[in-house]
């Protein structure tokens, strides 16, 4: 099948209007239809061995949003802690997860056992099977992005907190969740890199010819 060039620029939009919300999200409902698209997307990554670890828990409830929100919460103070000065004060400032306020979260697991203890291509590389269901956080991501939809990472949780509030089993891996709902506006740049928390390294920085060579690490 081949790509058309106005397919192939779609694509490249998505990517770079891709953001991480934390608080823009809107209340309106999430049509059935576009959720089953955007979680299709996510099925479809590529996974190896094609084990295809990923599952993906739907939540809609208040009251178990509230649970991985005060989960959240009590992450979020420790975190606090491991910065100093400014650093920390400025870490206290930022709007960091949309739990509540998103009408869908979404946890991305990996179960690690799901075609036997030997899967081609995991042989060596035992945490291929994690990466493969970070690919479909990817997928489902820029799925969304297509779809107007934002999407949030929430990576300051406990996992404890996701397997009491959603039920989930000591042997299945968590992998992500991601607060997914229509938002007010998409910014222009990320929210970190706009309020200087980091600058975006220069792509030719981050590419090394022939070797890994650490002066090119400098260039920025």
């Amino acid at each position: 099948m081949e790509i058309s060039s106005t397919e192939r620029d779609a694509v490249y939009k998505t990517i770079f209007a891709r953001r991480d919300v934390r608080g823009q999200f809107l209340a309106d409902e999430i049509p059935e239809d576009v959720l089953m698209r955007v979680l299709t997307a996510a099925h479809h990554a590529p996974s190896v061995g094609f084990m295809q670890p990923w599952d993906f828990v739907v939540v809609k409830d208040k009251e178990t949003k509230q649970k991985i929100k005060n989960g959240f919460n009590q992450a979020h103070a420790e975190s606090a802690e491991m910065f100093n000065d400014e650093k920390q004060e400025q870490y206290k400032r930022l709007k960091l997860e949309g739990i509540v306020e998103s009408p869908i979260g979404i946890c991305v697991t990996c179960d690690r056992s799901r075609t036997g203890p030997v899967v081609l291509g995991r042989t060596i590389k035992q945490e291929m099977d994690l990466y493969s269901t970070v690919c479909a956080v990817q997928n489902l991501w820029l799925a969304a992005r297509a779809e107007n939809l934002g999407v949030g990472w929430v990576s300051i949780l406990h996992d404890s907190a996701l397997r009491d509030a959603l039920d989930i089993p000591e042997n299945i891996d968590i992998v992500a969740y991601l607060c997914v709902g229509y938002v007010e506006h998409f910014k222009d740049k990320p929210e970190l890199e706009t309020l200087g928390w980091l600058p975006r390294r220069d792509v030719a920085s981050a590419i090394h010819h022939g070797k890994w060579n650490p002066e090119q690490l400098n260039k920025d």
